[in-house]
């Protein structure tokens, strides 16, 4: 017989292992030993092979053409019939995203690539969205064409070089129906691929019409019927004070450092301002041109859109 002592049984030690530390606890159910998390193996990141040196002399871009980078600025380019691409680089991805947004057939077929493929062309720091397609530059509009085939303000830019200010306001003048922007054919930046980025695809939308003499254009637009302000700093009225509704708009914008050159301001018809708060000297040329923009727009009739010419005579390039 059990003895009964009155005092309750005696807890037992814990199990020690061979080295003396308490055995831990926790066996399942099965008596099959303790129970261990499984070890998580790391993720070992996938390396790209490297792209062949036959593929990064052939993707270097030819004399005469330029590559476009971003899914906006690729799709809007493959849509305008007026460009003649040569070559068209999509990731997966890219090309899934693309489809999705402008459907197939495209006029060429795209060359499936691996996204370290675009570091052999592109700069360092292009936010490329897995997209890139080789292009002649479009050819510059005269600016008797533009005015006469598409309605709104013709913004005209005096020594604007900065290729990421002038998307910008490529993309304003879109928003708000400009007819088309005017710069130099020197101290402008030629049609690059950070320009097109910048744009967002209104590259396509926006004919750029370039001029020897920015002041002599000028004086061609006011023969023209058009109203001409300069934005300047100094202007004695507003923007929204010197807005006339009766006739067309130019809207004249200098570069940030310097304004409107000489020649520009005694040219121009009025040198208005943007009304702003004490302490704040200017705007950014592109945060000013929207504003100036939106001001020219606000009260007027709605931006009308304007069919692209006709180009059907023109030849269509195709893949090599």
């Amino acid at each position: 017989m059990r003895e009964v002592t009155g005092f309750p049984t005696p807890l037992r030690a814990p199990r020690e292992d061979a080295e003396g530390a308490p055995a831990p606890r926790g066996r399942d159910r099965r008596g099959m030993g303790d129970v261990k998390p499984r070890a998580v193996e790391p993720t070992v990141p996938v390396k790209l092979p490297r792209p062949t040196q036959a593929a990064i002399q052939r993707d270097a871009a030819p004399g005469g053409t330029i590559w476009l980078h971003g899914l906006h600025a690729v799709g809007a380019a493959l849509a305008n019939p007026r460009r003649r691409p040569r070559r068209l680089l999509l990731t997966i991805e890219a090309e899934a995203a693309l489809e999705e947004s402008f459907p197939k057939p495209w006029r060429l077929t795209a060359e499936r690539v691996e996204k370290n493929r675009f570091q052999t062309f592109l700069p360092e720091d292009s936010i490329h969205q897995g997209a890139a397609l080789l292009t002649e530059p479009l050819p510059p509009l005269p600016l008797e064409d533009c005015i006469a085939t598409r309605t709104g303000p013709v913004l005209v830019l005096d020594q604007v070089t900065d290729p990421r200010n002038v998307g910008a306001i490529l993309r304003s003048a879109a928003a708000f129906g400009a007819a088309c922007v005017v710069m130099q054919d020197r101290h402008a930046p030629p049609e690059t691929g950070a320009l097109a980025r910048a744009a967002s695809g209104a590259l396509e939308l926006v004919p750029i019409a370039r001029e020897v003499n920015l002041s002599r254009a000028i004086v061609a637009l006011q023969r023209a019927g058009f109203w001409v302000l300069g934005l300047a700093g100094e202007g004695k009225r507003t923007l929204a004070e010197g807005v006339t509704r009766d006739r067309r708009m130019v809207l004249v914008l200098g570069a940030e450092d310097a304004g409107l050159r000489r020649l520009q301001r005694e040219t121009c018809d009025e040198l208005v301002r943007l009304p702003m708060a004490p302490g704040v000297e200017s705007l950014n040329v592109a945060a000013a041109t929207a504003v100036a923009l939106y001001e020219i727009a606000r009260g007027g009739p709605e931006p009308v859109a304007v069919a692209e010419p006709d180009t059907t005579g023109e030849e269509e390039e195709t893949e090599e």
